[in-house]
């Protein structure tokens, strides 16, 4: 497996992944799904070669006091293995989007125009902990038609390594490159560096992880960037809400997995429902902490004071913030003041509310009566996603093998020329 400690320095890892994107770009669909349900096979034949490393990463991070979340996020085990392995099979079954034409139309000198989609080329992922992602990431841009330089954190170096040599095997055996994928193992800030600013080789960079991850490579990195940003998402409970619906998608939303960034992190409720939602909904929060402004902390006397601080932070754990607004205007200005652009939900019964929650709630994603762990790209049909962008060029939102291919403008003519 090619790797950070052979003798090749990362330009040349990044002169062997750029060959290899020209190999895969021209593959048809069949070859790539035959590429990708191998590497499904394999995973699942090797599971326990991938659990066996992904304990040592995970005894060796506990050691090293990493946070339960991340710890969480880290950890396999047989559902997500077998998670892995069912995500490359549904992306089989999508739709190829190279070669799609995005629009058409003729000119009327004759001249046929077409906006086709094409693969990116070379995309570099740059994460943290999660080895999911290595398969997730690989499977989507091989079925995009891009080849792929992963640099995963050394927490997961061990998980990372066995996953990515079983994904090369597959293209082996299916007479592909196996440049197409390529872990870059060397841990260092240096090759991290050298990595963000290879523009002649690297034509996108998504990183996915926390700030300090994000705030690196917007520092550092020279070659274009999706940023996946981080998730202060919220849930507002309007003053029309079906208050035992407005519970259920609170829970889920909070608590079925709280280190992800489509958790709900703050909790929003109209002051006309507060009274009794509030103190319910801090009896059904079971072992999370809720710290909230004045008006929320006179229902619910135990809840913890919250600082302005608070209702920016993306806790990725049992925490969550609470205000007590007037209306929906004011819950509108609270969510778009503090959120980060990821995803926000509304719980109400008023069409016209939802509306205008829709409207003019600024986020990659808004939803009404449902939970906002629904924003992912396997609960949206996309397969897998290679992270959920919280800026607003080219990808938005939960990206799936579409946001992996830009366009190319093809024309056919019969000798025009411009006069």
């Amino acid at each position: 497996m090619l790797n950070s400690t052979d003798n090749d320095t990362t330009k040349q890892y990044g002169v062997r992944a750029k060959s290899a994107s020209r190999e895969i770009a021209r593959s048809p669909s069949t070859l790539k799904n035959d590429v990708l349900c191998s590497v499904a096979d394999l995973i699942e034949s090797h599971e326990q070669d991938i659990l066996s490393a992904n304990t040592a990463d995970v005894d060796r991070a506990a050691r090293d006091d990493l946070p339960e979340a991340q710890l969480d996020r880290l950890r396999l085990d047989h559902p997500r293995v077998q998670s892995m392995a069912a995500g490359l099979r549904k992306l089989c079954s999508l739709s190829d989007p190279v070669g799609e034409v995005v629009e058409g139309w003729r000119l009327p000198n004759g001249l046929q125009v077409e906006r086709v989609r094409v693969p990116i080329g070379v995309v570099g992922i740059v994460y943290e902990n999660r080895p999911n992602v290595t398969a997730d990431a690989a499977g989507l841009c091989l079925k995009s038609g891009n080849s792929v330089i992963l640099r995963g954190s050394s927490s997961a170096i061990e998980s990372n390594r066995v996953i990515v040599s079983t994904i090369r095997e597959a293209l082996e055996a299916n007479d592909l490159p196996s440049d197409c994928v390529i872990l870059l193992e060397d841990p260092s800030y240096e090759t991290a560096r050298e990595f963000m600013r290879m523009n002649e080789y690297v034509d996108c960079l998504i990183p996915r992880g926390g700030k300090a991850l994000l705030q690196s490579v917007m520092e550092n990195a020279t070659v274009p960037v999706i940023v996946d940003g981080d998730g202060n998402c919220h849930v507002y409970v309007d003053k029309y809400a079906d208050i035992d619906m407005a519970l259920k998608i609170l829970v889920n939303a909070k608590t079925q997995r709280p280190g992800v960034c489509n958790a709900a992190e703050s909790l929003v409720v109209h002051s006309a429902v507060a009274s009794k939602f509030l103190p319910i909904a801090s009896e059904t929060l079971q072992g999370v902490e809720l710290v909230g402004d004045s008006k929320a902390q006179a229902l619910v006397p135990s809840m913890g004071q919250a600082a302005e601080e608070d209702f920016f932070t993306e806790y990725l754990s049992m925490k969550m913030s609470v205000a007590v607004v007037d209306s929906l205007d004011e819950a509108i200005s609270h969510i778009n003041k503090y959120g980060s652009g990821h995803s926000e939900a509304i719980v109400t019964d008023n069409v016209n509310a939802a509306e205008q929650f829709l409207r003019e709630v600024d986020a990659a994603a808004v939803l009404v009566n449902a939970s906002t762990r629904l924003v992912d790209g396997g609960e949206l049909g996309l397969g897998a996603e290679i992270g959920i962008s919280t800026q607003k060029l080219h990808a938005r939102g939960p990206m799936g093998l579409r946001e992996l291919t830009c366009v190319k403008w093809v024309m056919r003519g019969n000798g025009q020329v411009r006069t």
